[in-house]
């Protein structure tokens, strides 16, 4: 299944086209949570089509009740920040209202930061409750993978040593555009990402070079706390984001990320609010 919330409710992506659905939920988020996974739209009459293009897409889980992130899982970010590869990761929570709809503008927190960056990656919807798994139950257990752009305020990174306070400002986590079910994935070991920036092309890996694979990731985990059908896992950036390249974002600029067959997630960098 690879589906989307749009501004007609919940669709299926058919083509170039959006398969539009008969179904109470608002979201795709709530079906994951009522569910379990999105298998239960295939049996949804069709209520009418939409071109993809055109048609307002909406953040496809709404505000997940949890969103919990990875520093450093890539070798490529280890090698290119000088950095030995941890023995554990490096987890934090990010706030819910940093939540944003794809295609959408984040305002430049300007009075909090000068060093907004960019971070392609890998999201991975859990679909039915884990605690203590062992990695074998995961790839089970989650709903589907979605695209992710973890921005991150790195000069509030170091003066507060705090991630969730450098990931959370508002809109500053986009999710989307669309969520594809595990079996629509050519390969679940080497899912591919990449990152555009004003149409360069800043970041390109797959999640074979994750130093936790998602399935080692997800179950370290679930050993300390209980994840639950509608969280969402962030699974770390390769290198090419602006630290790397000591070239932050500013206004006007254009994030574009894509990851595997997941629709694109586009995000614009609005007007300072400083």
């Amino acid at each position: 299944m690879h589906a989307v919330t749009t501004e007609h409710g919940i669709g299926r992506v058919d083509g170039d086209e959006i398969a539009l659905l008969a179904t109470p939920f608002p979201d795709l988020g709530a079906v994951v949570e009522a569910t379990g996974s999105l298998a239960g739209l295939h049996d949804c009459a069709v209520t009418g089509r939409v071109p993809i293009h055109g048609t307002r897409l909406l953040a496809p889980l709404g505000r997940p009740r949890a969103m919990w992130g990875v520093g450093l899982n890539y070798r490529s970010k280890a090698a290119k920040a000088g950095r030995d590869l941890p023995t554990e990761p490096i987890l934090y929570l990010a706030a819910s209202s940093a939540m944003l709809s794809p295609d959408a503008e984040v305002a430049f927190p300007a009075d909090a930061t000068e060093q907004l960056d960019y971070e392609g990656e890998i999201a991975v919807v859990i679909g039915s409750r884990l605690h203590r798994a062992a990695p074998g139950e995961v790839w089970p257990a989650v709903a589907g993978i979605t695209a992710a752009n973890d921005m991150t305020a790195r000069d509030v990174m170091r003066r507060t040593a705090t991630p969730t306070l450098a990931k959370s400002f508002p809109g500053c986590n986009p999710l989307g555009s669309s969520v594809c079910s595990v079996d629509e994935l050519a390969d679940a070991e080497a899912i591919p990402v990449r990152t555009w920036v004003n149409g360069d092309l800043r970041q390109e890996d797959t999640s074979a070079g994750m130093i936790f694979a998602i399935p080692d990731l997800v179950s370290r985990i679930s050993w300390y706390a209980a994840l639950e059908p509608g969280d969402v896992v962030l699974t770390g950036t390769p290198a090419g984001t602006g630290q790397d390249l000591d070239l932050f974002l500013a206004p006007g600029d254009r994030i574009r990320i894509e990851v595997g067959p997941v629709l694109p997630l586009v995000t614009t960098v609005g007007a300072s609010t400083g």
